[in-house]
């Protein structure tokens, strides 16, 4: 650490891969907390955790006994052990008792993107409802054709306020809440959608993942979905970089210049009679190969047959894209993990190391700030893989019930994970002398000097 800060000083590490180094280290020393806890209100499993993307400060936790929870992950409540363990008690819990609250089990819980004054939670019991987070009531609700088992929203959407649900039912829903209405019906998938993610990249494109193993792209503005992944359809690891790219398509395409200009010479005459002579049928050819371009553009999934391709043999229960919007993690109840280039649509083929997934609920994987690390609930553990390898780095073990979900903090470098045993474990960075050090003055209240007058 000294060796870089020092590197970093001197000016031979740039700012950004020394953040980047620091946090990977900090990341590779995450164990169970011994000095935060949150204190859980639930009292039955834990379904879904988020922290806020504005602050990164607010927990938001639902619960299969209908109660949702947000906690202040930055300020502690209370303190035990002499001051060193901070207890994180929630600020607020809507459950069954609230009037507008949730009847059956909760099973999708978000933060509104761009604001902590909303947040949104999917039920068991057909609803959504959108919270003001000041006065804990429901300002908007949506009533489902089934249960709701994933709900997700745009964080960089600037044209729309679009809640997209996933539930038993086929299709899958987009609720504006602006209007309080749905604004579009998406029908393609052959079972009920178990997952649902928005692209990081443009917030018109939203994936899908089916009871019917099938991972579906939809552009909101046309019809009928543009992509449908398939397994077979496959790559060996990642893209090269875009500059080494570019460079190899120009040496591909590098040809001499006096052969160029003598070809271009030679077909000059043909490419006039071919102006002259065949304009009125080039004109027909174009237009027939537009109108089949157009009506496969709106519905290329019903008029292929990679409307039956499947991603995984199972149920899809969890898809989380990169932060950079160029890949997309896929988790099925075929107990597989799948890495998919986004631009491509090809399966990475990247092995990850076994792993047993669960199979009849939804999983909420995370990953690292710089798309290096998964975090995947597996069973009563939860694993740190290697994105790009599938090498298992770390095997998290603190629960006694099978793992839910899990989140990732990037501005603290601390994972959270939420268990069937009805608690929420914080897994944070070890501390470095000079942390505790200053910890232990800060509640001392030594912070002037120790020289006389």
């Amino acid at each position: 650490m000294w060796k870089e800060i020092r590197d970093r000083e001197s000016g031979r590490l740039r700012p950004n891969l020394y953040r980047n180094r620091v946090e990977l280290s900090r990341l590779a020393s995450l164990q169970l907390s011994n000095h935060k806890e949150i204190v859980s209100p639930h009292r039955a499993s834990v379904n879904s955790l988020q922290v806020d993307l504005t602050e990164q400060r607010y927990l938001l936790s639902c619960a299969s006994d209908a109660s949702v929870a947000v906690y202040d992950v930055q300020r502690a409540t209370g303190r035990e052990g002499g001051g060193l363990i901070c207890k994180h008690k929630p600020l607020f819990v809507v459950d069954k008792r609230h009037q507008q609250g949730h009847k059956y089990a909760v099973s999708t819980s978000i933060w509104y993107p761009v604001d902590t004054g909303l947040f949104i939670t999917g039920s068991y019991d057909h609803r959504i409802n959108v919270w003001d987070t000041n006065t804990t009531q429901v300002a908007v609700n949506f009533k489902m054709p089934g249960k709701v088992y994933k709900c997700a929203m745009s964080s960089v959407a600037t044209s729309h306020m679009l809640i997209a649900a996933a539930t038993e039912d086929v299709q899958v829903r987009l609720c504006d809440i602006a209007s309080g209405a749905f604004a579009h019906t998406l029908s393609g998938h052959h079972d009920g959608v178990m997952s649902a993610e928005w692209s990081a990249s443009s917030e018109w494109v939203l994936i899908t993942g089916g009871c019917d193993g099938a991972i579906r792209f939809w552009d909101i503005r046309r019809a009928g979905c543009f992509r449908v992944l398939d397994q077979s359809h496959c790559q060996l690891g990642r893209r090269p970089p875009l500059l080494a790219r570019s460079a190899q398509n120009k040496s591909s395409t590098s040809k001499s210049p006096s052969a160029v200009h003598t070809s271009s010479i030679k077909a000059r005459p043909s490419q006039r009679k071919s102006l002259i002579g065949n304009n009125h049928r080039q004109s027909f050819i174009d237009r027939q190969v537009s109108r089949g371009s157009l009506k496969q553009r709106s519905h290329p999934g019903m008029l292929t047959t990679q409307d039956r391709a499947t991603a995984h043999y199972g149920v899809v229960s969890s898809l989380k894209v990169t932060n950079d919007g160029m890949y997309l993690l896929s988790a099925g109840s075929d107990s597989r993990l799948r890495l998919w280039d986004i631009g491509s649509g090809c399966n990475t083929l990247v092995n990850y190391e076994t792993a047993r997934l669960q199979t009849t609920k939804a999983l909420q994987v995370a990953i690292s700030g710089d798309s290096s690390v998964a975090f995947v609930p597996c069973m009563m553990t939860t694993k740190a893989f290697d994105l790009w390898s599938g090498k298992a780095m770390m095997n998290f073990c603190g629960h006694y019930e099978n793992v839910n979900c899990c989140w990732y903090n990037h501005q603290d470098q601390e994972l959270y994970t939420g268990s069937n045993d009805r608690q929420i474990l914080v897994w944070s960075p070890t501390k470095t002398a000079i942390e505790e050090e200053s910890e232990v003055k800060m509640k001392l209240g030594v912070d002037e000097d120790n020289w006389s007058d």
